[in-house]
């Protein structure tokens, strides 16, 4: 089944092929065929743009009512990278990427950034192509919560919580400092940790920096609530 099987199989139409398939290309793929004419970094721009305001609507619409605070907080945590890949893992979507093949011989296909892109990307291209219903259907299948208490447990942004909790009793500030990258450079590893006042609170491993961040902020946090 390729993407548009995908699309027609949940009633969504399509009407520029070309802007759907550039949504799969990543740059690896475009740089070792030159008939290629676009990746999908451009897309992403807008898919960015359009998942960030079909959450804010989704959460807006909430009863009880959400404050401004617990709407960014969950804002965040819904649209990260960590996120973004579980979504494109459930499609399924990332069997349609177009990766060069040295991405796909070290596991780009599954890589974080790599998916968390692609995701981004697509939602752009069905944007741009068919409207914002199109991308509301999608993402309807993967973000399902009816009120507040829906939200929390589901994807938790260790970064925002770790800072809410060092700023509860006194102006400290966090930061993040990496210690190692290991790897290729097309697949690195970060160990990164999370400090405040040149003391380490937490350490973190991840294939990128956000995802290593949040790692070392769990890490933290799970340690200072103890």
């Amino acid at each position: 089944m390729d993407i548009f099987n995908w699309l027609k199989k949940r009633d969504l139409e399509f009407n520029n092929k070309q802007l759907i398939e550039d949504a799969f290309v990543h740059a690896s793929y475009l740089n070792e065929n030159p008939s290629v004419v676009s990746d999908n970094e451009r897309l992403e721009f807008i898919g960015d743009a359009v998942l960030q305001l079909w959450v804010s609507e989704k959460l807006f619409s909430l009863k009880p009512k959400l404050n401004e605070g617990e709407m960014t907080t969950f804002r965040a945590s819904i649209v990260c990278e960590e996120a973004l890949v579980q979504y494109g893992k459930q499609l399924e979507l990332n069997k349609y990427l177009k990766l060069g093949q040295g991405e796909e011989r070290t596991g780009g296909r599954n890589r974080d950034s790599i998916v968390a892109n692609m995701v981004e990307a697509f939602l752009g291209a069905l944007y741009i192509d068919s409207g914002y219903q199109a991308v509301s259907k999608v993402l309807s299948e993967v973000i399902t919560f009816e009120n507040k208490s829906q939200i929390e447990p589901a994807i938790i942004d260790y970064k925002t919580k770790l800072q809410e909790y060092i700023q509860s009793d006194d102006r400290k500030s966090l930061t993040y400092e990496v210690l190692k990258v290991t790897g290729p450079p097309n697949n690195p590893v970060f160990k990164i940790a999370a400090k405040t006042e040149d003391i380490t609170l937490g350490v973190g491993v991840g294939t990128s920096k956000k995802r290593a961040e949040q790692n070392a902020a769990k890490d933290a946090f799970d340690k200072l609530v103890k």
